[in-house]
């Protein structure tokens, strides 16, 4: 539809004498044209991604997370960051005690997996709330990855993180903030401790999950961890 819209607009615009067409207001008038047919098919695009997604054994994210985590897909597969057509989302606007975490096949509208997802021990208890990208300081990031390889580590098979976002969590790598499987990240855990258990820093999710979610999501897929504190630099101004 923009296609079909856009060119009328502009003819209207440079319809006029030719010392008014080429005026500054008529190139503002024009780009302000633009912008406004561009927002809202986005956000249809959005929408429309959000409807088609289906599952019969999990809920879905909400629709504010989703839509940031769109935006910054399309931005970041656009620029070559990530290649594979599967987004992880974490929502950690949410409790601890719930499941916050989703992988989506966009070109399906399939969820993968729906889980509980650990956050670092100082960014808060049940509820998280305190973000760094500082070495040593037990918190989470917040932001945009793209997914690396698998490795083995002290917490068997685990996947490297690289963080895209400058000053956010660009240091991820360096800190050794990974996906693994963790025994605290259990329902068994909640009802003993009255939460979830937290970890250092890295998203860690249940054991009996964390291979097959590590598997579908290794390399170059797009990984966000979402709150509502903080709205991403890949928003709609990054989307062409």
């Amino acid at each position: 539809m923009i296609y079909t819209i856009l060119p009328t607009i502009l003819f209207m615009l440079t319809s006029f004498t030719p010392s008014t067409a080429n005026s500054p207001e008529a190139k503002i008038g024009a780009s302000i044209a633009y912008t406004k047919t561009l927002e809202p098919t986005v956000n249809a695009k959005i929408e429309m991604a959000y409807h088609n997604l289906h599952s019969s054994k999990y809920a879905l994210p909400k629709l504010e997370s989703f839509a940031e985590a769109l935006k910054g897909y399309y931005s970041l597969k656009e620029k070559g960051l990530i290649k594979k057509e599967i987004l992880t989302l974490i929502d950690f606007s949410l409790s601890a005690n719930t499941k916050r975490l989703w992988v989506i096949d966009l070109v399906t509208g399939d969820v993968l997996f729906h889980s509980l997802v650990a956050h670092g021990r100082n960014t808060g208890e049940e509820f998280a709330s305190n973000f760094s990208n500082a070495s040593e300081s037990y918190k989470s990031s917040l932001g945009f990855y793209a997914t690396g390889e698998i490795y083995n580590g002290k917490h068997g098979m685990s996947l490297k993180l690289d963080g895209l976002e400058k000053g956010v969590n660009d240091n991820a790598r360096a800190r050794g903030v990974v996906m693994h499987a963790a025994d605290y990240v259990s329902t068994s855990f909640i009802k003993n401790n009255h939460r979830l258990g937290r970890s250092q820093g890295c998203p860690a999710v249940p054991a009996e999950l964390s291979k097959e979610i590590i598997s579908a999501i290794k390399d170059k897929s797009c990984f966000f961890i979402y709150h509502p504190s903080r709205v991403s630099k890949f928003g709609i101004k990054s989307i062409s």
